[in-house]
């Protein structure tokens, strides 16, 4: 009911004037958006806005494809209505637009159905008022024709309705009669054309209500008698119609002063007198180049006659262009009024059809998504198993190349311990003894008095001590084990070695000495090893960096690895986590751990990892 009452105060608004100004263009926009962009339901208000619309597109722009659209809009839904009249109406207005668009066959085909319409129909007051309009417009269309004959017999029908018409119809009446007029003036019959116009002249009211149209009126009887060679008055009826347009100064007594300064300009012409001839020429050229193309085509034509030599040729040049131009304009806009009937009646046989093709569109559409989900998700699960099934292999793998390598590393340990306690025991047992015995017997020879006996004797004995220390030394330092778990650490040596040659690195290892390998198990030893590999591999491939630190500390009964690198950095939050982060984390819970990532643009990248001993 809001937009009901809404649509009906503007309705109520717009019959009220049709004023060429920014308030009909704001009662257009809220026609839109209070009825057609709203959810209004009821056809008649859709119907009525479409009409108003069109009303105002056509009395106040020039928009009249616009126009047309809306009559055309309103004209289907009143004939699904069966409301003869007001299908009329838009019938119509579609008409006038299309003689103005000089299509005047379609104009003639539009009115004659409009008035076909009204004649079945009681003879109400507005169905007579609208049969005299139609009338008005079909002597326009004939009179554009030149066929004068029908022209001045649809005025005549014209007038005759509206003289008989309640209420007050003095501008409509002066209007058909002033083209009666122009229709007698163009077919030839002057004397018929100023009696009319003299008829209206002696009427007292019109030059008081309608200032304007006393001016067309008062030009088209001097051109009337002018063309009657009766010239008496010419030019001083021209000037007069010319002063009252000057005064005035709206935009329709300007444009109206468009004809009158052309009319100047011929009887100047006719009469030899060029230079005021080409002063009104020009200042109906000037005029028209504001308003219209029609009568901007009639002033460069006059000018070409008015002119002379080239400029005269330029003229007429311009003439000949731009009214080829206007005639495919015109052949346009009637191929596109054509177009909207027609493809309106397709389109509505083609709705039904478009509406059974997109449901049966969607239904395809929803199975075959159904479908390629259900794919992807198969697919996918597979390929998620072969990944994890190859990672476990590949796990499994690394712990049994990783025994071997401790296994073989033991070995190897054991060789050199046998080995160290060989040459130890060796060491101590035999030359050591040896050694002490001479250094015994040196003492014992120490009792020679002679000053150079005993200072050869106390050198050789402090050699034999040094020899004595050295040895004591080395045997203990071979007979003492490598710290314990040296093993790991000379492979994760071993892999910063060859890793970071292969990527052209430089790298820093530091490590705590007190670690005990022994008691890590192998397969956190295997995970480290492989967190290392993967860090190193993913700096390489991302960071863009030059140096990597990693170090391995003791705190708390807990390893900490830290590797850092001076590459680019990234966003910790929003990076998206690839396979070589999700094998570190997945390695690292694997084991009990705790995996911390900072990181700073153009700085670098931290990872730490707490593993529990």
């Amino acid at each position: 009911m809001r937009f009901i009452f809404l649509y009906i105060f503007i309705i109520s608004f717009i019959n009220l004037s049709y004023s060429q100004d920014r308030n009909s263009l704001d009662i257009l926009d809220s026609i839109q958006k209070n009825v057609l962009n709203s959810k209004v339901k009821d056809s008649s208000v859709i119907a009525n806005a479409h009409f108003n619309i069109g009303e105002i597109y056509r009395k106040t722009t020039l928009l009249s494809d616009s126009a047309y659209f809306h009559y055309h809009e309103a004209e289907k839904i009143y004939k699904n209505l069966n409301d003869k009249l007001r299908t009329a109406m838009a019938l119509y207005g579609i008409s006038v637009i299309q003689n103005n668009e000089k299509d005047f066959t379609g104009s003639e085909v539009t009115a004659i159905e409009g008035i076909t319409l009204l004649e079945s129909l009681e003879q109400t007051e507005d169905v007579k008022k609208y049969k005299a309009f139609i009338y008005n417009n079909l002597g326009l269309t004939f009179g554009e024709m030149e066929q004068y004959d029908e022209s001045i017999s649809y005025y005549e029908k014209a007038l005759e309705i509206k003289e008989n018409l309640k209420g007050d119809n003095y501008v409509t009446i002066i209007i058909s009669r002033n083209n009666l007029g122009l229709s007698y003036k163009k077919s030839g019959q002057y004397q018929e054309a100023v009696e009319i116009f003299k008829g209206l002249l002696e009427d007292g009211n019109l030059a008081k209500r309608l200032p304007g149209r006393y001016a067309i009126v008062l030009d088209n009887y001097a051109n009337a008698l002018y063309l009657s060679k009766k010239i008496d008055q010419i030019p001083y009826l021209y000037f007069k119609a010319l002063k009252i347009c000057d005064s005035l100064g709206d935009a329709p007594s300007r444009y109206n002063s468009i004809i009158i300064n052309r009319h100047l300009a011929e009887y100047y012409n006719d009469k030899k007198l060029k230079d005021s001839a080409k002063y009104y020429a020009y200042m109906a050229k000037n005029i028209a180049k504001e308003f219209s193309n029609d009568e901007y085509l009639e002033s460069i034509l006059l000018l070409s006659k008015v002119e002379e030599g080239s400029i005269s040729a330029k003229y007429l040049k311009d003439y000949i262009k731009l009214s080829d131009s206007l005639q495919k304009v015109e052949r346009q806009t009637r191929n596109k009024f054509a177009r909207i009937r027609f493809e309106t009646k397709q389109i509505e046989q083609k709705n039904i059809k478009i509406a059974r093709e997109k449901m049966w569109l969607t239904i395809v559409s929803i199975i075959l998504l159904i479908t390629a989900l259900l794919v992807y998700i198969i697919i996918s699960q597979r390929s998620k198993n072969k990944e994890l099934k190859f990672v476990q292999q590949q796990q499994e793998a690394n712990e049994e190349i990783y025994n071997l390598m401790l296994t073989q590393q033991e070995k190897i340990e054991e060789a050199r311990t046998l080995e160290k306690k060989n040459i130890s025991q060796e060491l101590h047992d035999g030359v050591l003894g040896r050694l002490f015995g001479t250094r015994l017997s040196l003492d014992s020879l120490n009792m020679a008095n002679s000053v150079e006996a005993i200072k050869t004797r106390e050198k050789y004995i402090q050699d034999l001590k040094t020899i004595e220390e050295d040895i004591r030394k080395v045997s203990h330092e071979l007979n003492t084990d490598f710290i314990s778990g040296s093993g790991f650490l000379d492979i994760v040596k071993t892999l910063l070695q060859t890793q970071t040659r292969a990527y052209n690195l430089d790298y820093k290892f530091n490590y705590d000495d007190s670690i005990n390998w022994e008691d890590l198990s192998n397969k956190n030893k295997i995970h480290i090893y492989r967190i290392i590999q993967e860090s190193i591999h993913n700096i390489y491939k991302h960071a863009n960096a030059s140096l990597i630190k990693i170090g391995i500390q003791l705190k708390n009964n807990v390893i900490l690895l830290t590797i850092e690198d001076n590459g680019s950095g990234f966003d910790v939050n929003k990076a998206k986590a690839g396979i070589g982060l999700k094998n570190m984390t997945s390695r690292v819970k694997e084991i009990g751990g705790e995996l911390t990532i900072t990181s700073e643009k153009d700085i670098g990248t931290t990872v730490k990892i707490k593993v529990p001993i």
